[in-house]
């Protein structure tokens, strides 16, 4: 057992977890821990034969899942709520361990999991139909509403855990099966997730795990496999727009969260010293690996220089490290390619003018650790404010009016999520809906919640997350005329 894992039960031999298809190879690929360039694992590298075979699993055991009652699903997914609540640790040191954020990070991950799973067990009870009042006296009209099959899912490596409940649980409320792709870099705390819900009863075929070191086979079979009704993925924009068109010539339903460009701004009546914790929690956690993430820091002039100040006293006081030493506030980057890409932004905004205020280097030769960086008088044509970053780079724009700051702000073909700071409360309104995000955070740095719609809109994506809303993207309204009444 390996270092930190040594009281993780659940890091389990990966060819004995349930619901993995028959393999149809011996392949293999490895999983690496990007603290310390360790070996984690060898995995099972599947394809369209094993991809295929679970879905014709899945495509089996969904009637019989849909026919149970409401109450009997949210049973089972109480139950698989309540083991991950009492297996939070172990699940925690794995995904520290494949992932590398801090372990507290970690934990936090897993009760996030653990409240999606606990919410659409009650949203389980809840789907409701609805009567319309009939144009004449012997038809009655009704609404129904019914699961839409087989569901194909595809995550990131950025949060899985959390990723894996807030994809399946709704999904499984509504009646459907899954069958479900972890990112290759960290696909063990999936396993792990995957051995609970067999404890937690759910039958046979209803949830399915396929491991692939390379996704595009796995993605093109659920794509164009007839049996699979909707697909739920989370990645990058470019991807999201191949699996669109992969869907297209069956016209399958999609649910895509995409890339962003998060802005976040700070006017001059914000209370700054709250303005700095939000930047903080909405720019370095994760490391900055999110797809909500601060990317582009607006500051008004007149509290720019007491924003900026603060705001880098704070930054140099986090400390970087492997995620199970204690009092480590970031950890490492997910692989070299993204080291490279924040170096690259970093030298582009240079180049231009920016001057790095804190931070700017790789820290050590082993690992993929970075100094979390600040960047000011950036122009607004630099990369670094083009192209969202994935990594603890915080760039600093100044600006004077506020109107063209929402402009600047809305001017990305990105969506997602934005933040600002000001306590003026006509500007509150006036800025919050002007924004064209599908999420704004308005004086806080993080609103990600399992009772709210997470997405996106333009190109960061289609459909919500979490809430009712997140419900009804796995359900089909069909519409009942009875005549003869």
């Amino acid at each position: 057992m390996i270092r930190h894992l040594k009281s993780a039960h659940l890091f389990v031999d990966v060819d004995n977890v349930s619901d993995l298809p028959t393999r149809a190879s011996d392949r293999t690929f490895e999983v690496f821990n990007p603290s310390t360039g360790e070996l984690l694992a060898e995995i099972p590298d599947m394809g369209v034969e094993e991809t295929r075979a679970a879905i014709d699993k899945a495509y089996i055991a969904q009637p019989e899942w849909a026919a149970l009652t409401a109450r009997e699903r949210s049973d089972m997914l109480w139950r698989w709520h309540q083991l991950i609540v009492d297996h939070t640790d172990d699940l925690a040191a794995i995904l520290t361990a494949e992932m590398g954020k801090p372990f507290a990070e970690a934990r936090s991950e897993v009760a996030h999991a653990a409240a999606y799973l606990q919410w659409y067990a009650e949203e389980a009870n809840r789907i409701y139909g609805e009567t319309i009042s009939a144009p004449s006296t012997d038809r009655r009209m009704l609404v129904i509403k019914q699961p839409i099959g087989v569901v194909g899912t595809i995550t990131p490596w950025n949060f899985p855990a959390s990723m894996v409940a807030r994809k399946i649980s709704p999904a499984l409320a509504a009646g459907c099966t899954i069958v479900f792709k972890p990112a290759e870099q960290t696909p063990l705390v999936a396993g792990a997730m995957f051995a609970l819900a067999h404890q937690a009863g759910f039958p046979n075929g209803v949830i399915n795990l396929v491991y692939a070191s390379e996704g595009d086979a796995v993605g093109r079979e659920l794509c164009s496999n007839p049996k699979v009704r909707k697909i739920s993925f989370t990645g990058s924009t470019e991807v999201g727009r191949l699996l669109m068109r992969q869907c297209s010539d069956q016209i399958k339903k999609v649910s895509l969260e995409l890339g962003g460009n998060a802005p976040f701004i700070v006017f001059d009546d914000a209370d700054i010293d709250a303005a700095v914790d939000g930047a903080i929690q909405a720019k370095f956690r994760n490391a900055g690996q999110t797809c909500v993430s601060a990317n582009r820091l607006y500051v008004q002039s007149g509290v720019h220089e007491e924003f900026v100040d603060k705001f880098t006293k704070k930054v140099r006081q986090l400390s970087v490290g492997d995620g199970f030493d204690p009092g480590v506030a970031i950890g490492p980057l997910i692989d070299k390619r993204a080291l490279a890409k924040i170096e690259s932004h970093i030298a582009d905004a240079v180049a231009n003018g920016g001057v790095v205020r804190c931070g700017g280097n790789r820290i050590g030769s082993e690992g993929t650790f970075f100094q979390p960086t600040i960047l000011t008088e950036i122009s607004r044509d630099t990369t670094v404010a083009q192209e969202e970053t994935f990594g603890p780079l915080a760039p600093i724009i100044r600006f004077e009016d506020a109107d063209h700051v929402v402009r600047d702000a809305n001017d990305t073909i990105y969506g997602l999520a934005a933040y600002f700071y000001a306590s003026n409360l006509k500007r509150v309104w006036r800025v919050a809906e002007a924004l064209e995000y599908g999420m704004v955070g308005i004086n806080t740095g993080r609103m990600s919640s399992e009772a709210a719609p997470f997405g996106g809109i333009k190109q960061s994506g289609i459909g919500r997350e979490g809430s009712r809303h997140g419900l009804e993207d796995y359900l089909e309204m069909k519409y009942l005329c009875m005549g003869g009444i």
